[in-house]
Order: structure tokens, then sequence, then C-alpha cells
């Protein structure tokens, strides 16, 4: 399994707060409970970490109004194997 960041964004605050109201209120949807929401602070924009097979994988757990403007990153720590190493592997 790999870890992803999943980020979706919305271009305003309204905007963010209608749809998130809208697909928990029709789905009860997971990621509007689990996700951490930025829209306090001016950031429109909401974070989720998964860990899943793949990118499609990481995109299916968002309901269907949020996955177009989604962002998927494969995210990974570094070891100190991987640091001393000097290869460029991370693990």
């Amino acid at each position: 399994m790999n870890k992803y960041l999943i980020e979706v964004s919305q271009s305003s605050l309204h905007l963010l707060n209608m749809r998130a109201s809208y697909i928990f209120n029709r789905w009860g949807s997971h990621f509007v409970t689990h996700a951490d929401w930025g829209f306090h602070n001016g950031e429109y924009k909401a974070w989720l970490v998964a860990e899943t097979k793949d990118e499609k994988e990481a995109l299916q757990i968002l309901p269907s109004a949020y996955r177009q403007r989604a962002k998927i990153i494969m995210i990974n720590k570094f070891s100190r194997t991987s640091t001393d190493s000097g290869s460029g592997d991370l693990h």
C-alpha cells in the first residue's frame, strides 16, 4: 500500500461549504467528516491522508463532486538508511 495526500480545492468558501454540506447530507460522506479543512485561515481546501494501492483508488475515496478539483500526491517518509545511503531511495 502507498500513502497519498488527497487535496481538494475550491474557488471560494461559499462553494466549499455548500458542496460539503450537500455531500454530507446526501451521502453521509466519510471524506467530509475525516478531512482537515483550511477555510478558517482563508485556504479553501481540504486534505485527507489515505493508504491505497494507487492514485486511482485514492481518488475513488472522494465523492464524485470533488474528484475534478482533487490533487493526489504520493507521500512517504525518509528513513536513516535512505538519507545516509545517498541512493535517493525513499522508504
